[in-house]
């Protein structure tokens, strides 16, 4: 331990540090790298030397300037040649023992070096700026060097040749000048640092230095160690205004992984999680820790579980196939569906949370804004943020219809492509999808379709792998239960049902279980295919529904992946399947029943209609185009009454066609009580 009064040299205190194993190779390696810059951990220069460490906190621009000089000296005993060829060597900080909050950052921290953490939402490219200019004295032809500091451009007051002293004019030479690159982040709080109800601060972080330009892209968590300065932004022609803005310069910059919990679990924790996968009961028991206080649902829960999982997507030559999954519901009010969106954003590894009302398109996938100097940038939106996480959208029938377009293509393709202010680009967006919607008549009827009852457009209806109906129907035994479960959790403050699994243990058992990529066995493949080819037979007699597409086989090999996924196994077993089967049929019973003939038929998610209307509709259309044919016009209650007694359709029935056909723009009214066929 060298002497805490600093007494000594601090270059030399430093030099001292640099002749360390580690930092004698760091350096040494230098050449071979071809860098000019190296790294030191704080805490162990805090364990050399207490004193000097808290000067480099203090006053951080002069001991930086002290720690290059020794890290230089350090070079040219390691590697003399190399240190001829480069002047200095830059020293980049990085983990600080403590990391200060980004809206607490004041007069206080001004010229101190600190540390913050937050989520890169803007980055300019990457700029020359000039460090050392040179100007031609237009009068004698003399260099000058001047060195650049500050925001503008600065001339030499005068001529440095002795018989010229004159005071220009003067040319700025490039070539002679010296260069570095540099770059401008946005970097703004992290969500889950946010008090409630407060907006995120930004703070501007000007990076300069080869190294460090071009490290972090927006969507990034990142940490940056820098320096806090201000300046004063000018009125024009007024001067300097008296409130001052602060900016970071960045001394260095880690990414913490697109994850927030970048903390790989302890060995102890690993430990755990290996046991419980090890457990024939662990599919239950993550089910039961998933929002343990809301009771029931354990359909939805086991969706959830699968959601939060996720399948494995596959990238081939020619497509990319999705591996998340994508799941709605649609329920009665007051049946905790927010609740468990919320819980959701919560204990994903990544998950957002917005509502339907207050999201627009380019909230939701990227927005263009334009730059003080006039060029445009792009802003990453909610689902490329959510970027191998989870999106929970809740009030999805509330959004704007324009707004709920941008969301088609990051479910299907899994990316968001922008074409706006000269920006075009293509962003991934591999985000699950977690929706809840409300009934357009505020309660479900049973006796309508879902494409009825739900006011959401059918292109997004078939993108949800999963769909569930949750309905609050009164049923004494299970509103007893229900009644016990929330009075309880109100008496006590605590809920009654003991979660299995800790929230902080199942995120990270979460994301331990993204590395296993499960694979199809050939037993669980002809599970899935049996059932498959099953439902569609039912389709080939002439007249019945098509009751289940390609779409619903994909999404059931993504919920097989998702479950092997949970107790970490490598292949997709016969009970992953019949889960998988189990879970979608339930889902399509909910969903995809035609009403009138008490089949499966997928059109009612996939078009919108079941096949028995369909078939109402060309029978009508037909019947109309017959009639025409004779009379030019036909008399609405004409067609009423053939259709009534030729094909017993009932009177109400064949109104309530009618109306929706001339609601499409199929037939139309030339005058009263008249229908002609478009």
């Amino acid at each position: 331990m060298a002497n805490t009064q600093l007494t000594v040299d601090p270059q030399q205190l430093f030099q001292e540090f640099f002749k360390k194993e580690k930092y004698r190779q760091r350096i040494a390696q230098l050449a071979i790298t071809g860098k000019n810059s190296v790294i030191i951990d704080f805490e162990e220069l805090y364990g050399f030397d207490q004193a000097l460490a808290e000067q480099l906190l203090n006053r951080p621009e002069e001991y930086l300037l002290h720690a290059g000089k020794g890290a230089y000296e350090q070079l040219r005993i390691e590697d003399s040649e190399y240190a001829e060829k480069i002047e200095k060597i830059v020293v980049r900080i990085i983990l600080l023992l403590g990391k200060e909050q980004l809206r607490k950052l004041g007069s206080r921290q001004m010229a101190k070096l600190i540390m913050v953490e937050g989520i890169v939402v803007r980055a300019t490219p990457v700029r020359p700026m000039v460090l050392q200019a040179a100007f031609k004295c237009k009068r004698c032809g003399t260099m000058n060097q001047v060195e650049q500091t500050g925001q503008f451009l600065k001339a030499p007051a005068i001529c440095a040749a002795p018989d010229c002293g004159r005071d220009g004019p003067f040319e700025f030479t490039q070539e002679e000048s010296t260069f570095i690159d540099s770059q401008d982040l946005r970097l703004q709080e992290k969500p889950e640092d946010l008090p409630p109800g407060q907006l995120p601060r930004t703070l501007a972080v000007k990076l300069i230095g080869d190294d460090i330009v071009d490290v972090a892209r927006p969507g990034d968590h990142v940490s940056v160690v820098g320096i806090v300065r201000a300046f004063a932004p000018s009125m024009m022609g007024l001067g300097k205004l008296r409130t001052f803005i602060l900016q970071l310069d960045a001394n260095s910059i880690e990414i913490l992984g697109k994850e927030p919990e970048t903390s790989p679990p302890t060995p102890e924790e690993e430990e755990k999680i290996r046991k419980l996968s090890q457990d024939p009961e662990v599919h239950r028991k993550i089910l039961q820790s998933i929002a343990p206080s809301i009771f029931g649902y354990e359909h939805i829960k086991e969706a959830i579980m699968y959601l939060l999982f996720g399948g494995v997507s596959k990238s081939l030559p020619d497509v990319n196939i999705r591996g998340e999954m994508n799941a709605l519901l649609i329920g009665d009010p007051g049946t905790a569906k927010s609740q468990l969106l919320q819980y959701v954003a919560r204990i994903a590894p990544r998950g957002l949370y917005t509502s339907g009302r207050g999201t627009t398109a380019a909230g939701l996938t990227a927005a263009v804004v334009r730059e003080k100097g006039g060029s445009m940038s792009l802003e990453a939106g909610a689902l490329v943020l959510a970027d191998k996480g989870i999106a929970c959208i809740d009030e999805m029938d509330k959004m704007r219809p324009e707004d709920r377009v941008a969301i088609h293509e990051a479910m299907e393709q899994h990316t968001v492509s922008v074409a706006k202010g000269g920006i075009v680009a293509t962003l991934n967006a591999r985000t699950a999808v977690l929706a809840a919607a409300n009934p357009s008549l505020g309660r479900y009827e049973p006796n309508r379709t879902v494409a009825e009852n739900v006011p959401l457009p059918v292109t997004i209806l078939s993108r949800f792998d999963l769909i569930f109906v949750l309905r609050d129907v009164p049923n004494k035994e299970s509103d007893g239960k229900m009644s016990r479960h929330i009075l309880e959790i109100h008496r006590r403050g605590v809920s009654p049902v003991e979660a299995q699994v800790d929230a902080e243990l199942l995120r990270k058992y979460v994301s331990f279980a993204k590395g296993v990529k499960p694979a199809l066995t050939v037993e669980a493949a002809k599970q899935l295919s049996d059932f498959y080819l099953a439902m569609r037979a039912a389709s080939e007699t002439e007249g019945s529904p098509v009751a289940i597409t390609a779409r619903q086989l994909e999404s059931l090999v993504r919920i097989s992946e998702a479950r092997a996924r949970v107790a970490l196994r490598k292949d997709v077993t016969p009970e992953d399947a019949s889960a998988a089967i189990t879970i979608m049929k339930r889902s399509l019973e909910e969903v995809g029943i035609d009403l009138s003939s008490y089949k499966v038929d997928i059109d009612l998610i996939m078009t919108g209609r079941p096949k028995s209307m369909r078939d109402r509709l060309h029978i009508i259309l037909a019947a109309l185009m017959d009639m025409e044919k004779v009379t030019g016009i036909v008399e609405k209650d004409a067609l009423v009454t053939e259709l009534e007694t030729k094909h017993k359709i009932p009177r109400a029935e064949v109104e309530r066609m009618i109306s929706q056909l001339l609601r499409e723009g199929t037939i139309y009214e030339p005058r009263e009580g008249c229908l002609k066929k478009t």
